[in-house]
């Protein structure tokens, strides 16, 4: 335990100063516009990551450190949760050792606890939630119920694929028969209503936006592109091998298989436990991908669970030492490229210089051409809000895309004389001339994998209906 508490704190160290280095995604500048209107909901999840992005910044300033900060500092907290989750199911074993190694060692954490986004804090609180149930299938006190009902609640809280976590838990103490007593027993029940209590603000939040997020996230189930499963269904796997690292990958899917035999072969609750939280996200993200694509982190939830089953197969040493070290030599590629882009790839294969690198130079280039400009406007949420974080305080950054009059963000009631907007140059269609009582392209700016287009604007009465950024 010492050793890996040693490890843990090593290896969080480097997540901050990488967290501190490397520039921010569009995603999580977004975020962190959220992060200066808090609200109970947003068009795309709910407000946990708004949350933790508020408090990294109210200790770390606004930084890159700040918007990430919590991200490591909880990855570390539920790495010793699943290290514990090992130790309690299986004791005597390194199962916990195990789980929380190959964890760290995949893309899944390694990267994914350094950019601030929704599956920060749904990891941390499904791992939780895991923790805390894994103590009740062990035969804890009911109390644990109520802390899973906490977890629970917050996970859902982080997002919406939390529901996942609660239907799991159901069918757990549904099908399980060394768990069913609960059903007699007021605890769960409790931790139902704690779990509710804690979303229903979002719930409030959707109810009062015409079920803005519901519709958006739910829309997705009905796509449907069969004649592309094949593609989307090898889209999914070697996503999933890339992003949980292949060997690491490997022994989890190993893991799965091992759980269900022994879950359907015993009378032990734990196993059951591992497969009620991973086997039912994967059912359902197979026959997703059956007629859409499936985003590379959506599985991320299974993951958790299927460490500790993992560790729970009693692998030989080699075995998992060897996975954990080929992820851990992919993160940390991972990591110098994001810090330093030393690694020599076209802009086009380099998905991480796609996301993160250039948005400091367009911010610049933009600047150049607003110095008398009244305020710029920007009509794609993702660059909106990478110009918000980069430029310089002076020029107002006006957010046109409609998922900002979701938010509370004060309107801009200012924009009168000329402005610019900033627009991708891959359209071809003119500005809005409903906004736009002229426009005329004056520039561009440039970044290794875009370009965007930059218009001189004088606005109509309708553009005042925008949405003012925050700045640093």
């Amino acid at each position: 335990m010492n050793r890996l508490s040693a490890a843990l704190a090593a290896v969080t160290l480097i997540r901050l100063v990488v967290a501190a280095t490397a520039p921010l995604a569009p995603d999580e500048t977004y975020y962190w516009v959220w992060s200066h209107a808090l609200a109970a909901g947003y068009l795309d999840h709910p407000p946990m990551v708004a949350l933790w992005i508020k408090a990294g910044t109210l200790i770390a300033g606004q930084t890159a450190l700040g918007v990430r900060l919590v991200g490591p500092l909880a990855a570390a907290l539920a790495s010793w949760m699943l290290f514990d989750t090992g130790r309690v199911l299986f004791p005597g074993t390194k199962a916990g050792v195990v789980a929380a190694v190959l964890l760290n060692a995949s893309l899944l954490l390694g990267v994914g606890t350094v950019i601030m986004t929704p599956d920060s804090p749904l990891l941390f609180f499904w791992t939780a939630t895991l923790w805390a149930m894994a103590r009740l299938a062990a035969g804890g006190e009911g109390g644990w119920w109520l802390a899973a009902g906490v977890f629970g609640g917050l996970a859902l809280d982080s997002k919406y694929t939390g529901l996942f976590l609660w239907v799991g838990v159901g069918l757990w103490v549904l099908l399980v028969p060394a768990v069913r007593f609960w059903l007699r027993r007021w605890q769960p029940w409790a931790a139902g209503a704690i779990g509710l209590a804690l979303f229903s603000p979002v719930l409030v939040w959707n109810a009062e936006h015409g079920w803005a997020g519901f519709a958006k996230q739910g829309g997705r189930v009905g796509d449907w592109k069969p004649a592309r499963a094949v593609g989307f269904l090898a889209e999914l796997v070697g996503g999933q091998i890339g992003l949980a690292t292949p060997l690491v990958w490997a022994l989890c899917m190993i893991g799965l298989v091992v759980a269900v035999r022994r879950s359907w072969r015993g009378r032990d609750a734990g196993w059951p436990l591992l497969v009620a939280l991973s086997l039912p996200p994967v059912l359902v993200f197979v026959q997703h991908a059956v007629g859409d694509r499936v985003q590379g982190n959506w599985p991320a939830i299974i993951y958790p669970a299927l460490a500790v089953a993992a560790g729970g197969m009693a692998v030989p040493k080699r075995w998992w030492t060897g996975a954990a070290g080929l992820g851990f030599a992919i993160t940390v590629l991972a990591y110098v490229q994001a810090t330093t882009g030393l690694i020599p790839l076209p802009p086009k294969l380099d998905p991480i210089a796609m996301r993160l690198a250039g948005w400091d130079a367009v911010a610049k280039q933009v600047s150049r051409k607003a110095r008398d400009a009244a305020f710029v406007a920007v009509d794609g949420y993702a660059v909106a809000s990478e110009l918000a974080w980069w430029m310089p305080g002076g020029v107002p950054i006006v957010g046109m895309d409609d998922r900002w009059k979701l938010t509370d963000l004060p309107v801009a009631t200012m924009m009168h004389g000329s402005g610019l907007l900033v627009r991708d140059a891959r359209r071809t269609d003119a500005p809005d001339a409903a906004l736009w009582a002229t426009a005329e392209q004056i520039g561009t700016a440039t970044r290794p994998s875009g370009a965007f287009a930059i218009y001189r604007v004088t606005a109509t009465a309708n553009a005042e209906q925008a949405m003012l950024l925050p700045q640093r």
